[in-house]
């Protein structure tokens, strides 16, 4: 068995292996042979100045093999196995049709929007001209939502699944080994495309299917059975079971289940706006002044406050990343986060959002399983008439918006299609609105410096969650009156990020195989 062994160094010893190799002699005291060790853990400590690193180093004696501990993905071929249909080729969909090839099933997926080539095509037409396909976009297309994102994979649903398989089957696929060790991996959305497709080329050498631009519009049920699903052509794709891994922004899936009677159920969520500083600001805050060496990565922050009953906390924190348009309809504004893998933007940008619990939507009875859905409708549209219509983003001066002023000229902005000023404390709704503005100004407590002028609020991050369940059984997985019907992933609203969406649609898939046995 390897030694394990704790380090604390400088982040340019942890960045040199030769560093890591002295550290270890001072600290264990001895030398260790290069080829003898392997680092396991790592994040960064700003909790004082000078910032350090931590290290777990897993110390291999003479002779001893080296054994990384990584699971084994043994896939089948599945061409001539039972079909399981998989709505939507997000993460949770993806792994699900993995874990399936394993078992022995053969996946049909199919997806509403176009694989990832031809969709990053159509994210460039939205960011440089401002040309949305309500098809094709950031939310849908190969990959879902997570693949132009930071990719951020750490997740707090360990006891849902096994996530260390998750991270595995990323590097697998072509990931950078720093997933694995990473306090807070993540892959970033200028290699996230590639290692979907490489993960599209496992299933369909197994068997499995990936259909593209087939827009599923109805659900074959027979004698309380799922037993396939109807597409926008008029055809039937047929199968043993039916895993629903659709996304939050799959709107018109949620009132198709409505249409048919299905079961659904209002949920908590959470909206507010993207707030966007320089990343040299926050590096200087959490690095305590220091300024940042290219032996430390871009600083990020995690913040949370309860205003008056209600959370309010940073969601998806992009350090050098930029602010996108996530838009899926003409008159619904959406905004988002994202970051390449090297995170070396000049900004820093994080939803702030605040808790929507059942007791604040408007119009709860009369709008039923639907009414979170409506509210964060409308505001998203409200969002795209004070942007000007179209993608253009509405935003104001972090300062003027605490203190309900309108911003006279705005800073720089990372978004790409634009930014114009407007009075987001006018329309944003007031238990929203004032929560963010107590929030702000304590949070600058938190992070001296955080409340300036020199950041911008951007208008509206509506989508942290879905405000939809789809209620299922916890022991089987299966929809409450639909056998065989298994919604998983952050659209049925039992996940939320690629790694918690991915370990669901792992276990939607093992459901699936318990289920037909």
């Amino acid at each position: 068995m390897p030694e394990d062994v704790s380090l604390n160094v400088s982040p340019r010893e942890a960045a040199d292996p030769e560093g890591i190799q002295r550290a270890l002699a001072r600290t264990i005291g001895r030398l260790v042979a290069a080829d003898r060790f392997v680092v396991v853990r790592r994040s960064v400590d700003a909790r004082k100045r000078p910032v350090r690193v931590n290290l777990g180093v897993h110390v291999y004696g003479d002779g001893e093999t080296m054994r990384p501990e990584r699971p084994v993905f043994a896939y089948r071929d599945v061409r001539s196995a039972a079909p399981v249909v998989i709505v939507g080729a997000g993460p949770a969909g993806l792994f699900a049709a993995l874990r399936l090839v394993e078992l022995g099933l053969r996946p049909v997926v199919v997806d509403r929007g176009r694989p990832v080539k031809a969709r990053r095509r159509d994210v460039a037409a939205l960011n440089r001209r401002g040309v949305l396909d309500s098809e094709s976009n950031y939310a849908f297309g190969e990959g879902g939502a997570g693949t132009f994102s930071d990719g951020k994979l750490y997740t707090r649903s360990r006891k849902r699944g096994d996530h260390r398989r998750v991270l595995h089957r990323f590097h697998q696929h072509g990931a950078d080994g720093h997933i694995l060790y990473d306090a807070h991996p993540h892959i970033g959305s200028n290699r996230l495309p590639e290692i979907v497709s490489a993960m599209r080329a496992t299933i369909e050498a197994h068997g499995g299917e990936i259909h593209f631009q087939q827009k599923a519009v109805g659900l074959s049920v027979s004698t309380g059975r799922a037993t396939g699903v109807i597409l926008a052509d008029g055809h039937h794709i047929e199968g043993r079971a039916v895993v629903l891994a659709t996304g939050h922004s799959a709107q018109d899936v949620y009132e198709m289940l409505m249409d048919k009677k299905i079961a659904l159920e209002a949920k908590p969520f959470a909206m507010g706006v993207r707030v966007e500083h320089p990343q040299g600001l926050i590096d200087r805050i959490q690095y305590h002044g220091q300024p940042r060496s290219g032996y430390l990565p871009a600083a990020a922050y995690n913040l949370a406050r309860q205003v008056d009953g209600r959370g309010v906390y940073s969601f998806c924190m992009c350090p050098g990343g930029f602010i996108v348009p996530a838009s899926t309809q003409e008159d619904a504004l959406v905004v988002n986060g994202m970051s390449f893998s090297k995170r070396n933007s000049p900004y820093a940008n994080a939803g702030i959002v605040v808790e929507i619990r059942l007791a604040d939507i408007p119009r709860l009875e009369s709008s039923g399983p639907l009414a979170g859905l409506n509210y964060q409708r409308t505001l998203e549209q409200t969002a795209s008439v004070n942007g000007g219509g179209g993608v253009t983003a509405p935003a104001q001066r972090l300062v003027d918006f605490v203190n309900n002023r309108l911003s006279d000229g705005l800073p720089a902005c990372s978004y790409p299609p634009g930014v114009v000023a407007s009075a987001l404390h006018q329309w944003l709704p007031d238990p929203i609105r004032r929560r963010l503005q107590v929030a702000f100004k304590a949070f600058d407590r938190t992070m001296k410096g955080f409340l300036t002028n020199d950041a911008v609020v951007v208008g509206v991050e509506s989508r942290t969650s879905s405000p939809v369940r789809i209620p299922r059984d916890a022991q089987t997985l299966q929809h409450v009156s639909v056998r065989g019907l298994f919604p998983c992933g952050e659209g049925a609203g039992y996940a939320g990020g690629i790694a918690s969406c991915a370990v669901d649609g792992e276990r939607a898939a093992e459901a699936v195989v318990q289920y037909l046995a």
